[in-house]
């Protein structure tokens, strides 16, 4: 028996999870940006460097990766049979846990990042991870 995914919720928990990054990342730019190493002045001289596309290319994929996430938990929790809020929630916190977790704090590592960089984003991904499993879970199969 197929099983036709409920495109509606993963495109709604992407979009959930696309704004509250948003957000995050705007209520800690300050933090973020030092933890960068970078300052507001150097970010707008960045982007104004790039062109068309390339100034929203990281938004884009941004969005991209939260659809595939989305897409990725929604089989989970169609394989388990669990359809509620509270299993979205948790499943996303354990694919952020033992995924994402794992792979930005290496990454960050082994390109010599500041450890706060890393807290800011592991923590930005958990959110993400917990929103697009909650709003799966909440819209059910």
């Amino acid at each position: 028996m197929s099983h036709a995914a409920n495109i509606p919720a993963i495109v709604m928990a992407a979009i959930a999870a696309w704004l509250f990054g948003g957000i995050y990342y705007s209520l800690l730019s300050g933090p973020w940006l030092r933890a960068m190493g970078k300052t507001l002045e150097q970010c707008k001289a960045e982007q104004a460097a790039k062109s068309g596309i390339a100034k929203y290319a990281p938004f884009i994929l941004a969005f991209v990766g939260e659809l595939i996430m989305a897409w990725a938990t929604y089989g989970i929790l169609l394989h388990m049979n669990m359809f509620t809020v509270r299993a979205g929630a948790i499943t996303g916190a354990a694919c952020w846990l033992g995924f994402v977790l794992t792979t930005v704090t290496i990454n960050n590592a082994f390109a010599g990042r500041k450890v706060s960089l890393a807290v800011i984003d592991c923590i930005g991904w958990l959110g993400a991870m917990v929103i697009i499993g909650a709003v799966i879970g909440w819209f059910g199969p």
